[in-house]
């Protein structure tokens, strides 16, 4: 795959540019579940005196040819290697390493991420990071998760019914991916739980893909009822019975 040899090329720079102090990579080849149609993503930490040096176009075109290096609406250099295939590249400073600490998880064995450590920093705060992100848990934050689909779900019936189509395609993805969640939480099925959509087709009912696939909003009310109310009998709370009886009486057919 090319993806491999691109990591190989990524190591191979960063060991040679003295102006780098650290990177790691992380994603799907970090996890050991890269295949053909998965990104090659990095962050790389420069000295911030060297740092205004770096041209991220630059750098990523000497990793291989590339047809384009744009920067995403997250401030994420992406560059798209023949393929195409995605690269992406946080082109960062050292004195963002602590930064780190803040991620939820780092979902992939330390030294599978860590690439290059020259001062001996990245390596600890990778390892303060907890190998899975933190589940919702106990009533109030279940009634968080679930509240959060319905309010997509509201505001997706309304929208549509103003006729702003394109809005409610938006509030339903919002919707659906919530309801990802609620299900990976009442099927005890959370290895993917910060990319929810990954792997569902594999590890989540059928019927629950196919709500998500068609984007219907009576068959992601369905599926979120059902899952809301396995999530109440197994952490507690209460059930917002009218807000039920609405949604049931807007979606039904």
């Amino acid at each position: 795959m090319i993806q491999h040899q691109l990591i190989v090329r990524v190591r191979e720079m960063c060991a040679a540019d003295d102006r780098l102090d650290a990177a790691l990579m992380y994603g799907s080849f970090a996890a050991g579940e890269g295949d053909e149609h998965s990104d090659v993503e990095f962050w790389l930490f420069f000295r911030p005196e060297r740092y205004g040096t770096v041209d991220p176009a630059a750098w990523c075109a000497a990793v291989a040819p590339v047809n384009l290096v744009l920067r995403n609406e997250f401030g994420t250099h992406v560059a798209l290697f023949p393929g195409p295939v995605r690269g992406e590249f946080h082109f960062a400073r050292t004195d963002d390493i602590p930064s780190v600490a803040d991620w939820p998880a780092r979902s992939a064995a330390v030294d599978r991420m860590l690439l290059v450590d020259r001062l001996g920093l990245l390596r600890p705060v990778l390892e303060s990071l907890p190998a899975r992100p933190a589940l919702p848990a106990g009533p109030g934050e279940i009634a968080d998760l679930c509240g959060r689909f319905a309010n997509w779900l509201v505001l997706a019936l309304h929208v549509t019914a103003r006729g702003e189509r394109l809005r409610a395609r938006d509030a339903l993805a919002h919707a659906a991916r919530h309801l990802l969640w609620m299900a990976r939480l009442a099927e005890d099925s959370t290895a993917h739980w910060l990319t929810p959509s990954r792997a569902a087709e594999a590890e989540l009912p059928a019927r629950t893909v196919a709500a998500v696939a068609t984007g219907d909003p009576a068959e992601l009310w369905r599926e979120g009822r059902r899952h809301w109310r396995t999530l109440l009998a197994r952490h507690g709370g209460v059930e917002p019975t009218a807000l039920f009886a609405e949604l049931d009486a807007r979606t039904a057919r």
